[in-house]
């Protein structure tokens, strides 16, 4: 996938840019918080700087936002892309500080990365994969239009080692809100 050329993208609430070398500790911070780690586990600053680095030089990695409020990065937001023209779609995910839940963060963030890849990237659908219990998210998605299509059964493993289920949810561009 290309590194898009928009460097950052303006919500209501937060600004998302894209996350650079200098984003890697206080994203490891954020990842490493408890409440955070429970969804995102095994996550070390060597992973962080693996994964989010934005690298142009490997177009299959997700592009990685910082969410920032106030001028500070309170979390992150990425996103990948199936550019095959029968499946294309986008998947994202998001990881927000506890410090700044329940203050609309994490919505804005949400509907500023969608509104970017149904408006600029010609997406018709988003796709998100939250735990299955993890019901505070699933909430959230709800909010901004996602609607569950299905359980995927032991989807991933969780931080006591064992596998989890997984929900999946979709965003039609009709759906958003």
């Amino acid at each position: 996938m290309d590194i898009p050329k928009i460097l950052s993208l303006r919500g209501q609430l937060v600004t998302l840019r894209l996350a650079t070398a200098d984003d890697a500790e206080r994203l490891t911070e954020i990842l490493l918080n408890p409440v955070v780690a429970e969804w995102w586990p095994r996550y070390d600053l060597a992973r962080v700087r693996r994964e989010m680095s934005n690298r142009p030089d490997d177009p299959d990695e997700a592009v990685v936002f910082a969410i920032e409020a106030d001028d500070l990065v309170i979390g992150l937001i990425q996103y990948w892309e199936e550019n095959e023209d029968d499946y294309r779609h986008a998947a994202i995910d998001i990881a927000i500080h506890p410090a700044w839940h329940h203050r609309g963060m994490g919505a804005d963030a949400l509907r500023t990365l969608a509104r970017h890849l149904f408006d600029d990237r010609g997406h018709h659908r988003i796709i998100i994969d939250p735990a299955a219990h993890n019901h505070r998210a699933i909430r959230a998605y709800e909010r901004v239009g996602f609607r569950s299509v299905g359980i995927m059964r032991r989807y991933e493993r969780g931080t006591d080692g064992t596998w989890h289920d997984g929900l999946l949810m979709d965003l039609l561009r009709d759906d958003f809100v």
